[in-house]
């Protein structure tokens, strides 16, 4: 019979522990007890990972992680029938598949004799062990019993009996409105709702997507700017908790073959979330997105946003003009929205009369009044501008340059004594003079008009638990591209994270004070190369330096950047 080396003899192998550190924790086990690895672990001379890899060498047993996607139960088998959630979260097990007489389970101590002979007993198997850390192991619990199984549990154990009745109703191919809204005010449609929207809040989810398909139904949340597919109810209940959803959101559940908007709050932990409404028709049906308004985890702090101290300078002194136009241009959701409230509440003082013009108004604030637009019944943003001016305003926010009649009013207004501040959808900071100038306002009005333009993007953050350093290789990169380390940080995964290696986001900026020498080459059309090459030399980054900036300093990768970068 083949004799397995010790743990000891493997970790020294392997270069893991010293000669020095294998004798310090074989003298603190014989003192205080406890299986080597533990100890050793303890000590901090290795980590829970090299242990597990050890142990899969000592016993010739795989060991599997989390990001490799191998820790994922079968679904075909309701193997949480077999061990239990509160089993597998005490003994740190988690059933993988079943065949025939063998079960795969994922275990971190394979040499706990009684935790497998009650394996074989729950399972009436053969146990067949796969190797794990505790932490991923803890991760894939979570996914298979929690995330998994929250619809189901909601349905089945809380309101197993009604369901069957909405089955039946939502197959038909129109509803009368009482019967709808009777399905819609059900304990199961509740209860769901409920439990999509505080999933997303609890999971800093951005926006909720709820899309019918011709046989089901698909649920995503964006976190950090990507959508995350997570498991549906029943397509089966996708009328009622649309219909749900917009008697919350106050809008009109019998017209389902327009497009809506509506808005609702919810209560969480003390704290008011507000949450907007969309819907559209398509052809299996409406579409709804939630957009998750959570003022309490946005930092609308110019401080906190992720500006670099130069840009931060240049931004505060941009802002501080008694009067002049201040523009954030970016892509939808390049978080321009936010950088806006945090410049109001920068400015925000009683000695300010500040009055915005918002689609819509997506945070209160405090002193500050605050319009918005309804179309519907001509209530638009220039119509709202001009009688803007007869309110002594100091400081006016507009929530977006859309067309020429905007603009003129902006300008006008950014002339005769008037702080704006708006935004405009441009790819980099020369983009807002262009597009400025061909919406139709003469180069000498922009010149005199412009303060400030801010250019920016959304990139994800390195999860700082477990990000992992990486040094890059000659011609790794792109030539243009100039990087001033060797060793750059990438993304790895952990529990903290949700083993997607990035927790929360940043920004890249593209900061431009307009000076004295910048607003001359605008009054005298100058190319925007040229415009670009002398803002430049006075300091400004452009979109991909910057984000070169964040790479050098841990915060993102390099992958990241160049994801959103055009260079």
């Amino acid at each position: 019979m083949a004799k397995h080396k010790r743990l000891g003899e493997i970790l020294l192998a392997e270069g893991m522990i010293t000669l020095e550190q294998l004798k310090d924790g074989i003298a603190c086990q014989t003192e205080e007890g406890g299986r080597l690895g533990d100890v050793l672990i303890k000590l901090e001379y290795v980590k829970e990972e090299q242990i597990v890899i050890a142990l899969s060498k000592q016993l010739s047993i795989p060991y599997v992680t989390l990001m490799s996607g191998k820790l994922k139960p079968d679904p075909e088998h309701s193997l949480e029938e077999f061990i239990p959630y509160e089993f597998a979260v005490r003994n740190l097990v988690l059933p993988l598949s079943r065949n025939l007489n063998s079960f795969s389970v994922a275990i971190f101590d394979p040499l706990d004799l009684i935790l497998i002979d009650n394996l074989r007993k729950l399972s009436g198997c053969e146990i067949n062990p796969i190797l794990a850390t505790k932490s991923d192991i803890l991760g894939a619990i979570e996914n298979f019993y929690g995330k998994e199984k929250i619809f189901k549990e909601a349905i089945e154990a809380a309101y197993g009996e009604g369901i069957e009745d909405i089955k039946d109703i939502s197959e038909e191919t129109e509803l009368s409105l009482d019967k709808l809204i009777a399905k819609a005010e059900e304990a199961p449609v509740i209860k769901l709702v409920d439990l999509i929207i505080h999933q997303a809040i609890e999971g800093d989810a951005s926006d909720i997507h709820i899309e019918p398909q011709r046989e089901k139904m698909y649920l995503r949340y964006r976190i950090d700017g990507v959508l995350y597919e997570v498991p549906p109810p029943s397509k089966s209940l996708h009328l009622p908790i649309i219909s749900r959803i917009k008697i919350l959101a106050r809008m009109d559940i019998a017209e389902k073959r327009l497009p809506q908007d509506g808005s609702f709050m919810v209560k969480i932990s003390n704290r008011l979330v507000d949450l907007r409404v969309s819907t559209i028709p398509t052809i299996y049906g409406e579409k709804a997105v939630i957009r998750v308004l959570d003022k309490s985890r946005v930092p609308l702090d110019l401080l906190k946003l992720g500006f670099l101290p130069s840009e931060l300078t240049q931004i505060k002194k941009g802002i501080n003009y008694s009067y002049g136009l201040v523009f954030l241009t970016g892509p939808t959701g390049s978080g321009k929205s936010t950088t806006l409230y945090a410049v109001l509440s920068e400015l925000n003082a009683l000695s300010k009369n500040i009055i915005t013009i918002e689609e819509p108004v997506e945070y209160r604030l405090d002193r500050i009044s605050q319009v918005q637009v309804k179309t519907d019944i001509g209530l638009t943003f220039s119509n709202v501008l001009r009688s803007f001016l007869r309110q002594d305003p100091d400081i006016i926010l507009v929530g977006e340059v859309r067309d020429l009649e905007t603009a003129e009013i902006c300008v006008r207004s950014a002339l005769t004594g008037h702080l704006v501040l708006s935004t405009l959808h441009t790819n980099d900071a020369i983009g807002a003079i262009i597009r400025l100038v061909d919406m139709g306002i003469p180069n000498y009005l922009v010149a005199s008009a412009l303060r400030l333009i801010v250019t920016q993007r959304l990139v994800r953050r390195l999860c700082p638990v477990c990000k992992q350093p990486y040094e890059l290789k000659k011609g790794e990169i792109p030539e243009n591209i100039k990087i001033g380390t060797q060793v750059i940080y990438k993304p790895k995964g952990c529990e903290q994270c949700k083993y997607v290696g990035f927790k929360g986001r940043t920004l890249i900026t593209e900061v431009m004070l307009v000076d004295e020498e910048l607003r001359e080459l605008i009054y005298n059309k100058a190319a925007p190369k040229d415009i670009l090459l002398i803002a430049k030399k006075k300091g400004v980054l452009t979109l991909l330096e910057s984000g070169i900036k964040r790479v050098e300093e841990g915060i993102t990768s390099l992958e990241e950047i160049m994801s959103v970068v055009v260079y």
